[in-house]
């Protein structure tokens, strides 16, 4: 979309391929679909491919729920079926016509067809469509605000005061100065996780030290931040470049902190937002410093929306922050910014605050901050940046949300009552994860740093068995269950690599594993990304995998098994064009030895084609690949 957006000037249509839940691969849901493309300013967007009209129905409702662009969607025509050894797709044109007319019907503007369809599908939609009269939405539901992580989104409200999590920042913590100049990117990674563990919405990334490359550690800590919590992130600096390179790599949807009534700070800021997308805090100060009165604040708040309007950017991406002064300086300090913040309210817009500046100088400021964000939860607040770790102002946040009937049932009050601690006022510095934790969370130097300590006085088969066959496990089931997506998939994979290439040094040449696989993507066939996570999959849980690549002829997997003397292959397939050549290697390696197991997967495949194609076995995912070739070498 970027690149579209920045090398023309014609419309940007965007869509994506969901499967049977309504995620992409890498997790994302129909409401993080809606986020990004709409921070992005696509002229239209939607659904292709994946799925036939009948079960896009539902995820159509629910994007026309959120969506204010025009959406696309693009079904098959059923799925792939074979009959008398053809594939064909079940749904015909009378049936794919009538199931478009509900799609119009649920919201979408622009309708096609993808996999299966023919020129009579889209001749029926269209002849259906006339007969229906072209129905469709008429109206579109109103922007909120939102910010997004790849697979989570949050909505910010007036009262909500969601919890953006402030420990991501060097500012008086001279162990995380330390970590920044050596580059140590796993201390990040800790804060971020125990900060998510502890309840935050969003986390606040702030890395800015003088000496360091503000940007590169910017975009080295979002991108592994994103890839082991799925919260989204405040980027947080006063370098307009920092925020620039950090938001162009961003997953999602981004909070950005911030821009000022100053004009250098909005036309620095502003472009950077329109292009990239995200929304913004907003500080009620400009040249003149912070006004005393909330009137004030809240008239350079004004100005701030008005100049956001001429670059493209809605209020509903603005957040407002009026500042909270210290009141051991000024006692009137907290009531002029509660104020601020029920004027800002009252007008329909999103505030933000900084809550622990009202205590600067005093004595037990947790007993003086939680009052204060009560008050101001009370006068509208709609996040606030604060310590998750403090027990008063966690016991603020849900009871107040108890009190004022945003928690139903009263169920997160009483999940957060049942493990609340007298003693929970900081963050724990030292890390209490075991070897399968830091591997479940995708901690790759943590995971290092625990599996030394364990090959010092635990037998490396014992590691392997125990902490990382294990975590690997758990990973895999969750993601067989959707409870983990690729990107986590992936990182729990790179852990887990990481503590195998510790323990293997302990581990007797004799001992080492003889467990071979070869892998490839048949030939005409140029997806590999499928195969690529089945091979890292794969060498994760211990296997010496031989990857011919993409493209590869039957001829060459031959040469590759006689060579390797492995019996154990792999085939991956994304078009269904190339489903013959995945035969034709299958009927090549049975004829050569019909001991040689073929396991084929990929997204055009199911258990019909395998058994069509004369493969040994079907596996829908890479853990059940993994598991598949266990079994064969217990066997």
């Amino acid at each position: 979309i970027l690149a579209a957006k920045l090398n023309s000037k014609l419309p940007v249509y965007a869509s994506v391929a969901l499967d049977e839940s309504g995620k992409l691969l890498t997790g994302a849901s129909v409401e993080c679909v809606a986020a990004l493309m709409e921070s992005l300013g696509v002229d239209a967007y939607g659904f292709n491919c994946g799925l036939g009209p009948d079960k896009m129905l539902p995820f159509v409702e629910r994007l026309a729920k959120v969506a204010t662009k025009p959406i696309i969607v693009k079904p098959n025509a059923g799925m792939p079926k074979i009959v008398d050894g053809r594939t064909v797709f079940t749904v015909g044109p009378d049936e794919f016509g009538e199931t478009v007319a509900k799609l119009v019907d649920a919201g979408a503007s622009i309708v096609g067809g993808c996999c299966g369809t023919t020129p009579a599908h889209i001749a029926a939609a269209w002849r259906i469509l006339n007969e229906h009269g072209w129905r469709g939405r008429t109206q579109r539901p109103a922007r909120t605000t939102i910010v997004s992580s790849g697979t989570g989104i949050v909505e910010l409200k007036p009262h909500e005061g969601l919890v953006i999590g402030e420990r991501i920042n060097p500012t008086g913590k001279a162990k995380f100065k330390e970590a920044l100049r050596t580059g140590h990117i796993n201390y990040i990674l800790n804060e971020g996780i125990k900060q998510s563990d502890a309840g935050v919405h969003i986390l606040d990334v702030n890395v800015g030290l003088p000496e360091i490359d503000e940007a590169q550690m910017m975009k080295n800590a979002v991108s592994a931040l994103q890839s082991v919590t799925d919260l989204p992130l405040q980027i947080d600096s006063s370098d307009p470049n920092v925020l620039a390179q950090a938001m162009r790599i961003y997953n999602g949807k981004p909070l950005i902190n911030s821009v000022n009534g100053n004009d250098e700070s909005m036309d620095s800021v502003f472009p950077l937002v329109k292009k990239y997308g995200g929304a913004v805090i907003a500080l009620t100060l400009d040249h003149s410093g912070i006004p005393e009165t909330a009137e004030g604040r809240v008239e350079i708040a004004r100005r701030i929306i008005a100049r956001a309007k001429e670059y493209g950017i809605e209020q509903n991406d603005l957040i407002f922050d009026p500042l909270a002064l210290t009141i051991s300086s000024d006692q009137t300090s907290a009531i002029t910014t509660l104020k601020a913040i029920k004027i800002l309210s009252d007008m329909g817009l999103k505030t933000s605050l900084g809550v622990s500046n009202i205590s600067f100088g005093l004595p037990s400021r947790n007993l003086i901050n939680s009052v204060f964000f009560s008050s101001a939860l009370q006068s509208g607040l709609s996040c606030a940046i604060m310590n998750p770790f403090s027990s008063e102002m966690m016991s603020t946040y849900y009871s107040f949300r108890a009190l004022n009937d945003l928690d139903p049932s009263c169920s997160d009050f009483i999940a957060y009552a049942s493990g609340i601690s007298e003693k929970q006022t900081a963050a724990p510095q030292k890390s209490d994860m075991d070897l399968k934790q830091t591997i479940i969370k995708g901690l790759a130097e943590l995971s290092v740093a625990k599996a030394s300590e364990l090959v010092s006085n635990t037998d490396p088969l014992d590691i392997i068995n125990n902490e990382i066959i294990p975590a690997l496990d758990t990973v895999g089931k969750a993601f067989e269950e959707k409870k983990l997506f690729l990107p986590q998939l992936l990182m729990s994979a790179d852990a887990a690599n990481a503590a195998f290439s510790i323990v293997k040094e302990k581990i007797p040449t004799s001992e080492a594993s003889g467990k071979k696989f070869i892998i490839a993507t048949v030939k005409g066939d140029i997806h590999d990304i499928g195969k690529n996570i089945v091979k890292v999959l794969l060498q994760s849980y211990g296997f010496s995998v031989i990857d011919l690549g993409k493209d590869v002829p039957p001829d060459a997997l031959l040469d590759a098994v006689k060579k390797y003397d492995c019996k154990l292959v792999g085939l991956s397939a994304l078009m269904t064009t190339t489903v013959p050549s995945m035969e034709e290697t299958i009927r090549l390696l049975h004829s050569y030895d019909e001991s040689i197991k073929v396991v084929v997967g990929g997204a055009v495949l199911n258990p019909e084609y395998a058994e069509m194609i004369h493969a040994d076995a079907y596996a829908k995912d890479a853990m059940e690949t993994v598991r598949y070739a266990e079994k064969y070498y217990e066997n």
